[in-house]
């Protein structure tokens, strides 16, 4: 570990002292996405249509290959924290998942959309994609696109308080390997071929694991994943296929540290999509996916001198299918329309305890030595879960019409209806009108409305921990935006005002009940608001830097980052050569948690980065790293006896890769 923190400090301090070469060949300058380039990135996901990130009417962060790979991380959900309003830390369950910030609300139920390649990975158990899919590679990325804001009104449920959808790539032939202090390692094959003119195929592979950090609790964290991915076009016709494994023991699981916490999650995807029509003005696409996710779990619930432990977690098992048509055409006024016609099903299957006491006969778990069975075991057919196992049934329409009313404004007009069958229907609207001012300046005005569906955890959960609400209704927000964004050859800059009404919020409360500790209410409506900056400079082809800076004009919601920064600077300091340099700084969090604990955390800066040498054309050698320096610091979770979850110390990586 010291000798890869040595050599991190050492080759960033050496490549500093190489001198600028300029008119590095684009084959060799693998590195830096040029100004150009960022200021016509295309942007899909918040509009159906092709956008720039100054013509999308929505707030948006996107991030290439080149720019994620400059920040030095290797999870997709750590990307977050340089996009402006949202983080991403550890919280109680599973301690090692990431959980999501977004825009002052930080609570545990999945209110950001996760999609890969725009399919849904939140599920229907926990609602939040990071329980089942906490692990996603970024050798498998290809771009990064982050909406800040409301999307239901194209993307139903979850989509919140933001989207992520994850582009993986399918284009490149490419070997990669990874050591790393903690005992990393790890690899990744990426390949695509062209059979003809109508066929072709693409397959990635990652494996990754690591023995984990030590933490005085007396645990690790460690992570084994496994990553797959393989699809075929043929003509009109394309096939995708899915599948990623992660384990994360020990650690924290239940708001309890222990070695014997145990936590593996998979994810099995399968889609077929056909397009009907494709030409100039119509296209026309029906697709059908299918998802599986499984989770096995058990965390630390309560220790004792006289009797061994008691731990307890999910044997779930839940499913998603769904078939969608979605049609775009473009008017002979050059009015654009984009719609589509969803059915939803969304099913948890299994519903199992996995418990260290467990008496047969009653088929209840009683904390008694006379039950205790020698370690963990799983009970699937589990009568106290048995109400689990419900199906959501969701039909959901939606349209949007792009006007360009004038060569310098743009109005976008849309709405999407879901109904979920026995629960509660959504009509989700949403406006904007993008005026480009002179070619500098453009200024956006958007509105927007966006839910989330109560999940079965919240519902019909029966533990010793949480027990569920069925009469929850769905969380609801409605959010307004000024954003003003600015351009020249060098520089781009967004400012962003949002004012949200949040009503009918879930959350975990307090119960009174000795079977469990916690339950869910709808529990309140709030409002709050806030400012989001960021900017990009280049002042030349060899450097560049990018700024973002979020200030919360209220509290946040159950404790999360009031003010919040990040900083990235990059340097082609030969066309072989290029270091990388971050900072992430959190500003403080003082709370009392549900227990009446006090937690405070002093505000903190985080450090890392990365080294690229291009050993020729087709390999190159990265050093990664994060929190370069070992910060200690821990993070706030409501449900900790002290609110505190101990945050990551650094994490320094070699990465190999050869194209071929």
């Amino acid at each position: 570990m010291k000798l890869l923190r040595c050599s991190a400090l050492f080759s960033i301090a050496v490549a500093s002292t190489i001198p600028l070469v300029a008119n590095a060949t684009d084959e060799q300058d693998l590195f830096s996405l040029s100004f150009e380039d960022l200021l016509d990135v295309q942007v899909d996901i918040a509009s159906k249509t092709s956008e720039t990130l100054s013509s999308v009417p929505s707030t948006m962060s996107v991030f290439s290959r080149k720019q994620i790979q400059a920040l030095g991380v290797d999870n997709a959900y750590e990307v977050m924290n340089f996009v402006p309003g949202m983080q991403s830390t550890r919280g109680d369950w599973v301690g090692a998942v990431p959980k999501d910030h977004a825009r002052g609300v930080y609570l545990d139920s999945g209110n950001v959309l996760v999609m890969i390649n725009g399919e849904r990975v939140n599920e229907s158990s926990f609602g939040k994609a990071s329980v089942y899919m906490p692990y996603i590679p970024i050798e498998v990325i290809e771009k990064i696109e982050f909406i800040r804001g409301p999307g239901s009104a194209l993307y139903g449920s979850n989509a919140f308080l933001g989207v992520m959808n994850i582009v993986t790539s399918k284009e490149r032939n490419a070997l990669q390997l990874v050591v790393g202090n903690n005992g990393r390692y790890g690899a990744t094959g990426q390949f695509n071929t062209s059979f003809s003119d109508d066929t072709s195929l693409f397959a990635s592979i990652s494996y990754d694991q690591k023995d984990g950090e030590s933490y005085p609790q007396g645990v690790k964290d460690p992570l084994e994943a496994l990553y797959l991915e393989a699809g075929v076009d043929y003509k009109k016709l394309k096939l995708r296929a899915r599948y990623n494994e992660t384990s994360l023991d020990e650690f924290l699981n239940l708001a309890g540290y222990s070695t014997q916490n145990q936590h593996t999650s998979d994810n099995t995807f399968v889609g077929i999509k056909y397009n009907w029509v494709n030409n100039d003005k119509l296209k026309l696409d029906s697709s059908y996916s299918y998802t599986k996710h499984n989770i096995s779990s058990a965390g630390l619930i309560a220790a004792f001198d006289d009797i061994p432990d008691f731990l307890l977690g999910p044997a779930w098992q839940t499913t998603d299918s769904k078939f969608e048509t979605e049609l775009s055409y473009q008017f002979e006024n050059q009015w654009q329309l984009a719609a589509g016609i969803e059915y939803a099903e969304a099913k948890q299957v299994e519903a199992g305890v996995r418990t260290s006491y467990y008496d047969d006969e009653s088929m209840l778990v009683i904390i008694d030595p006379a039950y205790y069975q020698q370690g963990i075991v799983t009970v699937m057919d589990f009568p106290e879960f048995a109400s689990l196992k419900y199906t959501f049934e969701t039909y959901s329409a939606y349209g949007q019409l792009k006007i360009p009313y004038s060569d310098a404004l743009t109005l976008f007009v849309g709405a999407r209806y879901d109904d979920v069958k026995d629960i509660d229907s959504k009509f989700s609207p949403r406006l904007a009108a993008v005026y480009v001012i002179n070619p500098e300046h453009t200024v956006k005005v958007q509105y927007g409305e966006s839910f989330r569906t109560p999940v079965t955890n919240e519902l019909f959960s029966n533990d010793d921990v949480t027990v569920g609400n069925p009469s929850l209704r769905s969380e609801s927000v409605k959010t307004t935006e000024l954003v003003w964004h600015y351009q020249t050859s060098e520089l781009q800059a967004n400012a962003v005002l949002f004012y949200n009404e949040l009503n009918d919020f879930i959350n975990i409360e307090p119960t009174q009940s000795t079977d469990a500790l916690f339950t869910f209410a709808n529990s309140f409506n709030t409002q709050n608001s806030g400012i989001e900056l960021d900017g990009t400079w280049q002042s030349s082809k060899e450097f560049s830097v990018t700024g973002t800076y979020t200030q919360y004009f209220e509290d946040p919601i159950n404790a999360s980052f009031k003010r919040f920064a990040s900083l990235v600077s990059s340097y082609n300091l030969s066309d072989s050569w290029q270091v990388s340099l971050n900072l992430l700084w959190r500003d403080k969090v003082e709370v009392s948690s549900v227990t009446g604990a006090h937690f405070k955390q002093s505000a903190y800066s985080l450090v890392g980065g990365s080294v690229k040498w291009q050993l020729n054309a087709n390999s190159q050698l990265m050093l990664k790293a994060e929190n370069i320096f070992g910060k200690k610091y821990n993070v706030f979770d409501p449900r900790m006896d002290n609110g505190a979850v101990a945050g990551t110390s650094e994490d320094l990586s070699l990465h190999y890769q050869f194209n071929f």
